[in-house]
């Protein structure tokens, strides 16, 4: 991994379907919709001054979306924020900083 770069893809974990989960209702409001599939997939990480996930999650159908979610450290006790998204991808779209 360069220095500042992701981290090579790997598959979801309990942990990233977990940050997806508590940033849902910011993509729902965002959306305008509820998500009734809401599964991640895979991940990439990035090293900050806290860590960005870059997360694809199934949303139903042949749908996906690209989440990019900011960790911040643990001592700044902050929530987790969506920071921005990519919606219209496919299974078979490369997850790429954004």
């Amino acid at each position: 991994m360069l220095c500042g770069g992701t981290s090579a893809a790997r598959a979801a974990t309990p942990e990233t379907q977990q940050i997806a989960e508590e940033v849902k209702p910011q993509l729902e409001e965002k959306e305008g919709k509820t998500f009734d599939v809401f599964t991640a997939v895979e991940f990439k990480t990035q090293v900050v001054a806290g860590t960005n996930y870059f997360i694809k999650v199934h949303v139903g159908n042949d749908e996906f979306m690209h989440l990019r979610v900011f960790k911040s450290l643990p001592h700044e006790n902050k929530p987790l924020s969506l920071h921005s998204y990519q919606s219209s991808k496919t299974k078979h779209d490369e997850l790429a900083f954004f």
